[in-house]
């Protein structure tokens, strides 16, 4: 976080208005940002949480890149790295069936040094919390389109080097390569891989 911006969190069973936000029996800290008037779940799309969650990404000294493929055929919905080469992957889910349909979102573990849920306010996390979705390995975010907050934090798991080292290196070509194509959209002719 910069200097010029505290965040307050409130739990969630707090009982000053939520403004309808947030629901849920679980006590997880809610930031205080998305107590008013923020947009709430059906009214977001993956866009606007990927928007407000590279925005959280970015404070916390993690550059992102949204739709990075990853070896497997897998995409990764955001893939960044902080300034110590440690990877963060977040897959964002905007309601329940997409979160429940996913039966492969370990794969993504073999990806990142730590893995973290993108949601939109006022998707109920109670699913979130089973044992099938790993809350122990696995931080939550919860975002619209203008700011997120970790309201889970994602244990650190370091990656094997060799295997960072390729991630990481495909990463930086891919933010390279998407550099150059806006710049330079003619520079794809040119098949870069």
């Amino acid at each position: 976080r910069g200097p010029h911006r505290q965040s307050r969190l409130l739990p969630l069973n707090d009982p000053r208005p939520a403004g309808g936000a947030f629901s849920g029996r679980h006590h997880l800290a809610v930031p205080h940002a998305f107590r008013h008037h923020r947009p709430m779940a059906h009214h977001l799309t993956a866009a606007d949480v990927l928007r407000g969650t590279c925005r959280w990404l970015l404070r916390a000294g993690v550059a992102p890149l949204a739709e990075v493929p990853l070896a497997g055929g897998r995409r990764a919905d955001i893939l960044g790295v902080d300034a110590a080469g440690r990877l963060t992957l977040v897959e964002i889910k905007v309601s329940l069936a997409d979160l429940r349909g996913d039966r492969k979102w370990t794969d993504y573990l073999d990806h990142c040094d730590r893995y973290f849920w993108a949601v939109p306010a006022g998707l109920p996390l109670d699913d979130l919390h089973t044992p099938s979705f790993r809350p122990d390995e696995t931080g939550l975010i919860i975002a619209d389109r203008f700011d997120a907050e970790a309201v889970r934090d994602a244990p650190w798991r370091p990656l094997n080097a060799a295997r960072r080292k390729a991630i990481t290196l495909g990463l930086a070509r891919r933010g390279a390569q998407r550099w150059l194509a806006q710049v330079d959209p003619e520079s794809q002719a040119f098949g870069i891989d």
